[in-house]
């Protein structure tokens, strides 16, 4: 096991889902209650790293995140280091890549939350902050687990983006993702072969827990 690998994997992730939370709630609340023109293309446009190749996303956050490009510039002008085979590109690159594991089912928590259960709130004369506190989050919390789990593991399993935008450098951008790929080069089948174990059984907890939370979203629909 890469322990150095795992760890970077873990800080990650970690990083991720504590940016995704707050974006999550915000877009997914937005998403489940309001009408407006060109949701529909929003909408396909935060899926689109569902079924967009990794290494095309890669590929255009590499570009973007490069010094000749205005967000390279910004970061360095602003930070004096660079997007590109960095951490803070690494984690960047992994916020945009899991939105739609995050949004989309926190999406699905809030639109099971009955509208008059949110009118009752507010006829009550609670603050729309309070509402949201009190009664919505406590409601859509099954939909936002299951976000922040399928991000998480997403995210140490995500290999694509990563090589494009990080590379494999060893406790700077090299996950557990790309030391699985490295030891296979390598010819060191039980190294790799540990690895892969201990992704695929924290996935098969992933998909545990979102399937379960999935089915509590789907008897409050009922």
């Amino acid at each position: 096991m890469d322990w150095t690998a795992l760890v970077l994997s873990l800080e990650l992730g970690a990083g991720t889902i504590l940016v995704l939370l707050p974006i999550g709630i915000l877009c997914g609340r937005a998403l489940a209650w309001n009408r407006f023109h060109g949701k529909g293309f929003l909408e396909a446009l935060l899926a689109l790293p569902l079924v967009l190749p990794p290494t095309v996303l890669g590929y255009y956050l590499l570009i973007a995140f490069g010094g000749a490009a205005p967000i390279g510039r910004a970061f360095h002008d602003l930070f004096g280091g660079t997007l590109v085979f960095s951490f803070a590109g690494l984690l960047i690159a992994s916020i945009i890549a899991n939105l739609p594991f995050a949004i989309q089912p926190m999406q699905r928590g809030f639109e099971a939350i009955a509208p008059e259960v949110r009118e009752a709130a507010a006829c009550s004369g609670m603050s729309p902050l309070r509402v949201l506190w009190r009664v919505e989050l406590p409601l859509a919390w099954p939909g936002i687990v299951s976000g922040l789990v399928l991000s998480f593991a997403h995210t140490l399993g995500e290999f694509g983006v990563v090589l494009m935008v990080g590379g494999s450098i060893p406790g700077e951008t090299r996950t557990i993702a790309i030391a699985i790929y490295d030891r296979v080069q390598a010819f060191d089948n039980y190294a790799a072969g540990t690895m892969s174990a201990f992704l695929l059984a924290l996935c098969l907890i992933a998909l545990g827990i979102t399937y379960m939370l999935s089915g509590r979203i789907g008897r409050r629909h009922g």
